[in-house]
């Protein structure tokens, strides 16, 4: 766990930036390049307590992926709304975007080359889905283009989370909505508080999904460790990334020692 914690810290103080963005750029690249299974999403999952969530046929397998973004915009009117997904990954939360709720545009960014390669070949071409190079600390976006802006899992790879959080507002329509979900120790949480307090975002809703994302790593498990059987001297390091069972990381989600967050922002109307 300590180790874990010094990641963490670092992350949310901006330790070393460069090399930390650098690094996860890197390891999503890496992993995009060798990993075999077509694996759409990147996130760690969600499977809420109580009925399952509608789910089209051809997405069940996903479900336990696609809970995280379920979670995100259940309830907010997305139908003909512009959507910008910042850390997009594989790319299937966007696309799953695209085809339920029917935006006006699904915009999808990442810093990786690679991933968004394989973001392009994994998901199906649709008219209103884009992928695109971009970097969550400086979005190639002009201000008030968007309605919804989803970062899921991701913010935890930047350099500076102040940064992120003024770029997610600045191209955010006045009373449009910042959908955030990602890892932090408790005692990273007032840090992580005073860059959202920064800007002109009201918070509406704050949940802890600890027990829904160890449910949805428990039915992944299987699948996981089929794959990462192949990689020889690479398993330990798989393992952590993929929060297998008997990772650091999925022994602190179980214990409280890191929180798994969602939170819903408003920008407010007179910004």
């Amino acid at each position: 766990m300590p180790a874990l914690d010094r990641m963490l810290r670092a992350t949310e103080r901006g330790a070393f930036p460069g090399l930390r963005r650098r690094t996860w750029k890197w390891g999503y690249t890496f992993l995009s390049l060798v990993w075999r299974q077509p694996w759409r999403f990147l996130n760690y999952g969600h499977v809420p307590e109580g009925p399952p969530f509608p789910l089209a046929a051809a997405d069940e397998a996903d479900r336990p992926f696609i809970g995280l973004y379920h979670q995100a915009l259940d309830g907010l009117a997305v139908e003909g709304a512009r959507v910008l997904e910042v850390g997009c990954g594989h790319g299937g939360g966007a696309a799953w975007v695209a085809r339920h709720f029917a935006p006006a545009a699904m915009v999808a960014v990442d810093r990786s080359p690679g991933t968004l390669s394989r973001a392009r070949k994994l998901n199906a071409p649709a008219p209103n889905l884009d992928y695109r190079i971009g970097d969550a600390e400086a979005l190639p976006f002009p201000d008030a283009s968007f309605d919804i802006l989803l970062n899921i899992e991701s913010s935890h790879c930047y350099g500076s989370m102040n940064r992120f959080v003024a770029e997610a507002a600045r191209v955010l329509r006045p009373g449009g909505h910042l959908c955030w979900a990602d890892m932090r120790s408790p005692a990273m949480l007032p840090a992580l508080d005073a860059s959202f307090a920064a800007q002109p975002l009201e918070l509406l809703a704050e949940t802890r999904l600890n027990a829904g994302v160890l449910a949805a790593l428990d039915a992944v498990e299987e699948a996981k460790a089929r794959e990462v059987s192949r990689y020889g001297l690479l398993r330990p390091v798989l393992r952590e990334f993929t929060g297998m069972q008997g990772s650091v990381l999925r022994k602190a989600l179980g214990e409280g020692e890191v929180l798994y967050l969602a939170r819903r922002y408003r920008k407010l109307a007179s910004a």
